[in-house]
């Protein structure tokens, strides 16, 4: 799949985006090594601190079907640059992507930036910082 293919598929899935309190849907589709997609939408609750990003329902969604290898991630919602992912996603997406997995932010107008992992959060905390620590 193409990245405007994957960017058109975070879009359909930003639809389904449970969003009452911010009114701000963001969709997610994520491509993995196998060829299957796992789409993601944001999920509000009143409680704030409990709702959930579209990248991460991607993301988990992938893990809890024993998915682990990814090729590439595309977020989409209205904003006037391409949307960039959270700080909470991002440490997520550092513990599954590899530093080179493209990452496609997009708008509703098209306007669209690819960065790999390493770009989007350099000097990330990992796995490696657990180990090195416990030696």
């Amino acid at each position: 799949m193409d990245k405007q293919a994957l960017i058109e598929e975070a879009k359909k899935i930003r639809e389904n985006a449970y969003v009452p309190y911010s009114k701000f849907p963001v969709g997610a589709a994520l491509l993995t090594k196998s060829g299957k997609v796992y789409y993601g939408c944001n999920i509000e609750n009143a409680a704030y601190p409990v709702s959930l990003c579209a990248e991460r329902v991607a993301i988990f969604k992938a893990i809890s079907d024993g998915e682990y290898e990814f090729d590439q991630l595309a977020v989409v919602a209205d904003t006037e640059r391409p949307v960039p992912p959270c700080g909470s996603c991002r440490q997520v997406m550092s513990e599954f992507f590899t530093k080179d997995l493209m990452i496609h932010t997009s708008n509703l107008r098209h306007d669209t930036k690819s960065v790999t992992m390493e770009e989007l959060l350099p000097f990330s905390f990992s796995q490696d910082d657990l180990e090195s620590s416990q030696k």
